[in-house]
């Protein structure tokens, strides 16, 4: 079973990329993204997409996660079983910030990927 800190809980200041990691050793293909905000500015948002590449070098936009305003979770289950291409995912993350207040980003927070359990996973679409 995989079980991944794609951005491992940590403070940040501006927009990036987490590491990349290769899946494709993956039994059942199924994942559980969690986007966890442990703290972030008022007036601030994070989005997080998560990214595909069958090589390791060209990336393309898979999944985003709905944006978050406060401290909170939130999930999304991703079916690869139908996309034996996907081999590396990585995450990439957008801070914003509006209204009043200075330009200054700051955000908490952490990313995972795990493999969902066969008999959690739901049944393929056809």
């Amino acid at each position: 079973m995989i079980d991944l800190q794609l951005v491992p809980k940590s403070g940040f200041t501006e927009n990036g990329n987490g590491a990349a990691f290769e899946i494709s050793a993956a039994t059942n293909r199924v994942f559980l993204i969690s986007l966890e905000v442990a703290r972030i500015l008022e007036q601030e948002a994070i989005e997080v997409a998560l990214e595909w590449s069958s090589d390791g070098a060209a990336w393309g936009q898979m999944a985003v996660l709905p944006q978050l305003f406060y401290p909170g979770a939130t999930e999304l289950a991703l079916d690869l079983r139908k996309l034996p291409e996907v081999r590396w995912v990585r995450a990439r993350w957008k801070l914003e910030r509006w209204g009043r207040g200075g330009s200054n980003l700051e955000c908490e927070f952490g990313v995972t990927l795990r493999e969902m359990a066969a008999e959690s996973q739901p049944a393929p679409t056809t």
